[in-house]
């Protein structure tokens, strides 16, 4: 076995492959974007072909910085963007159209008329999930009506659907394994929660046959190897949706524990044990992970654009040039000065789901400036994560005294200490925050024995930083009520013609 463990972590802006070692330490990454292709307005599409390439990139880079090969790597684990959807033909191994982002609003309408149709409860009950867009089911269903002889090919058997880790795996494995974890299967709006299968119903309610459909398995077991990319054959042995992977991360492994990571979007999620319970605040019940026979679910709450408002100001705005500038320039400002922004540039998430917002800034004045515009955006990501935690309390019961945080915007010391303000509660950044990566890399590990255990890996787990509130829970109030009256125009302004 190689003393090392691999974690292809296929994110929304890019790819990247990075080398653990046995105490879960960093040794080596490399990353590359990929194209965001935006069609028309609330259309978010990406190139799968792009993809495949760049994880062989990614995968070459990282081992040739490490001056490790193949045969060092013990297994490799993926965590993929979650919903985004890919179909191709099995023959030729091609996509029949682009794959369509998470974040796409396409099916929008078709959305709506299937919730005024009444089959809201349906979808719920099944598969613990709202009727939205951002799921796989739409997407596909699009695919097919709207891509020339697809849905004919689709109905012979010739077309395949997979998440980016059932694509990367048929690529990986030379297209003999199609193959997806119940992770995934969770967030397609076609998978039984309860019965861990997919289900006959909602495949007859949005169109789709049975065929597209990869295999269900366990989130921690060698499904295959991968060949081709490395000097030598590595077992693929770990599959997990990107946010369930940073919650096994962050080891939240008991009922109540919380993590969100802070990425494109923003992803809450609380560990509620081996039974769905179904949330009663407009939150997401999903498979956090099935380890063996045993399935363990979580609650969720999606922000749709957390990091995002950042490379906005970078890309569209042009107030930073590098997306780590942004803390700096917020710093200048001593507060946001009564500026509220609501970034629904895909619509608001969990709890509002309200697929037709769009963003908003309010409060500005002739002499707002830059950095106050900065500090609303950062401003922005902790109180959307505040709405999430509030719904999340009331379905769980429980106050929750701290939240486990990863991934890129982490680094931002202004935003952690404004989030911990917001929470009242604390905010516990790990040495390592690559945790979605890491929790892949621990459920493949796990499955091939590099690591002997739950127990083995808990133990090496350190802790970075611990931000405290700073300030008292009624002088948060006003900011929080600033923020609320802004979604609410936000939400009149989208339900008025």
């Amino acid at each position: 076995m190689g003393n090392y463990i691999g974690a292809l972590d296929l994110g929304t802006t890019s790819n990247r492959f990075i080398i653990f070692d046995e105490r879960g330490r960093i040794m080596g990454l490399d990353q590359k974007e990929h194209a965001q292709i935006f069609p028309q307005p609330g259309w978010v599409e990406h190139d799968p072909m792009e993809i495949w390439h760049n994880t062989g990139e990614v995968i070459r880079g990282a081992l040739a910085k490490t001056g490790l090969t193949g045969k060092d790597i013990a297994a490799i684990g993926i965590t993929n963007q979650r919903e985004t959807t890919v179909v191709w033909n099995r023959k030729t191994g091609k996509p029949v159209f682009n794959a369509i982002v998470w974040q796409d609003r396409r099916t929008a309408d078709f959305c709506d008329t299937l919730k005024e149709q009444g089959y809201g409860n349906q979808v719920l009950q099944k598969t613990g999930l709202v009727i939205d867009a951002y799921f796989s089911a739409t997407k596909i269903k699009w695919i097919l009506d709207h891509v020339r002889n697809a849905r004919r090919q689709a109905e012979k058997g010739e077309l395949a659907f997979g998440t980016i880790d059932s694509w990367l795996v048929w690529n990986l494995t030379r297209r003999r394994l199609h193959v997806t974890d119940a992770s995934n299967a969770s967030r397609t709006m076609l998978f039984n929660i309860h019965t861990l299968q997919w289900d006959s119903e909602l495949l007859d309610l949005f169109g789709i046959p049975a065929s597209m459909l990869p295999e269900v398995r366990s989130s921690s077991e060698v499904y295959g190897e991968s060949a081709g990319l490395f000097s030598a054959s590595v077992p693929i042995a770990g599959i997990a949706g990107d946010q369930q992977a940073s919650l096994f991360g962050q080891m939240c492994t008991e009922p109540g524990m919380v993590k969100n990571t802070y990425g494109t979007g923003c992803f809450i999620m609380m560990n509620i044990g081996d039974k769905p319970v179904e949330s009663q605040n407009r939150l997401l019940t999903t498979v956090a992970w099935q380890i063996g026979k045993k399935t363990l679910y979580a609650l969720e709450g999606s922000v749709f654009i957390g990091g995002a408002v950042v490379q906005w100001l970078r890309d569209e705005l042009g107030i930073i040039s590098k997306s780590e500038d942004v803390e700096k320039l917020a710093a200048e400002a001593a507060d946001s000065g009564g500026v509220y922004f609501v970034p629904a540039f895909a619509g608001l998430g969990a709890p509002h789901w309200n697929q037709h917002a769009r963003g908003a800034i309010f409060g500005m004045t002739r002499g707002s400036s830059s950095a106050q515009i900065a500090r609303a955006s950062l401003e922005s990501i902790a109180y959307q994560t505040l709405d999430v935690v509030r719904a999340m309390q009331k379905d769980a019961g429980i106050a929750i005294r701290e939240l486990r945080v990863d991934g890129g915007a982490t680094v931002n010391n202004l935003l952690m200490q404004f989030q911990a303000n917001l929470l009242q509660a604390k905010v516990i950044r790990p040495k390592v925050t690559e945790t979605t990566a890491l929790g892949a890399a621990y459920l493949a590990g796990l499955a091939v024995g590099f690591w002997s255990g739950m127990n083995a890996i808990k133990r090496q787990r350190q802790i970075d930083r611990i931000f405290s509130p700073r300030i008292k829970g009624n002088d948060v109030l006003p900011h929080i009520h600033g923020w609320e009256r802004a979604v609410r125009a936000v939400r009149f302004w989208a339900s008025t013609p």
